[in-house]
């Protein structure tokens, strides 16, 4: 059987079409995601339930081929699994308990009883990898330690991640540590998820643009090489995707230094700055701005050829910039796809 187009691309190989997914394409944009989130009940006992969960991981790929399937779940997964409570407020988004000192840390459950809680989740891979199309890549994620530990110690996103910034400046023994606990739980937590059928995992690191200086160097950069290093020990060959996002000139090098197979850009850098100062590392996945799923027209024809243009000298996955919206009309991305095979 001829490898799947996205391990193809993971490798170094450039195809004549790049392999398409969209980040959040299991989603409120969907009439049929919405049918199986209203049978759920709420966000949590849908990531819950490994059925529905599979159901509507599953439900993108049946109405648009995409050559990957993303797990549904949430990065905040991981960091419930370690002990503090999680809920979502209903149109204001996550909320969870705080972890602001080290008797807190401390007090965070081991590595190794966090499968306890998400065996959900490895079960929901299990269906997805009987049930994907053959030639369909299936793909396991977690968020970056750093991204984790803004939700952790603020208890919410924010815009400035002002709360984060500020433990790490007046506590670092403190912040040090749940790191280092995050870290060592994403390894753990993504080597289970390869053993239960992800082909190919990925680091989101969604606050990496708010680090500058050191500060990229040693939460961003530092325990994404940590994990991967860790991750191939365990697994060798596995094919790894990051998106340290918004890190805009740190995008350089990102690759080499971490490890990484691919580097996911946003859509603040051009695919032709992406191709020139990131693409020569290897693969990247891209980076097509979120609002043409919303506004479509020829606008969005024009975009899609220009970023598939941009990138055509190199390994490339094409994806957007960042997830796509709830305000998405399913027909755009229809015409992404078949503007990108026709490009």
């Amino acid at each position: 059987m001829t490898e799947k187009k996205i391990l193809r691309a993971l490798k170094g190989e450039i195809l004549p079409t790049p392999p398409i997914w969209v980040m959040r394409q299991a989603g409120r944009y969907l009439p049929e995601y919405r049918a199986t989130r209203a049978i759920a009940g709420d966000f949590l006992s849908l990531c819950y339930n490994p059925e529905l969960a599979a159901e509507v991981t599953l439900q993108p790929i049946r109405r648009y081929g995409f050559d990957a399937a993303i797990l549904f779940a949430d990065i905040l997964l991981l960091p419930q699994a370690l002990g503090p409570k999680l809920w979502f407020e209903t149109g204001e988004g996550p909320r969870m308990e705080t972890t602001t000192t080290m008797v807190q840390v401390k007090a965070l459950k081991s590595r190794s009883l966090i499968h306890e809680t998400l065996s959900p989740v490895y079960e929901t891979l299990k269906i997805l990898a009987r049930e994907l199309p053959r030639e369909t890549t299936l793909i396991g994620f977690a968020g970056a330690p750093w991204t984790v530990a803004t939700y952790m110690i603020a208890g919410q996103g924010s815009k400035d991640q002002a709360k984060t910034h500020a433990l790490k400046n007046t506590d670092r023994e403190t912040f040090l540590a749940l790191i280092d606990v995050i870290s060592n739980a994403t390894v753990d937590y993504l080597s289970e998820q390869v053993k239960a059928g992800a082909e190919v995992v990925k680091l989101f690191d969604s606050w990496a643009g708010s680090l500058k200086g050191a500060d990229f160097e040693d939460f961003a950069v530092k325990p994404t090489a940590r994990i991967i290093t860790a991750l191939r020990e365990r697994h060798p060959g596995l094919p790894i995707i990051v998106f340290p996002r918004e890190a805009g000139p740190n995008y350089i090098g990102f690759a080499q230094k971490t490890g990484a197979d691919c580097v996911a850009l946003d859509n603040l850098v051009t695919a032709e700055w992406g191709a020139a100062n990131v693409q020569k590392d290897g693969c990247v996945q891209g980076n097509l701005a979120p609002k043409h799923m919303v506004t479509g027209g020829k606008t969005l024809v024009r975009e899609t050829r220009a970023v598939v243009k941009a990138f055509r000298k190199g390994p490339h996955i094409f994806n957007l910039g960042h997830g796509i919206t709830p305000d998405a009309n399913p027909d755009n991305v229809a015409l992404m796809i078949e503007t990108i095979h026709s490009a």
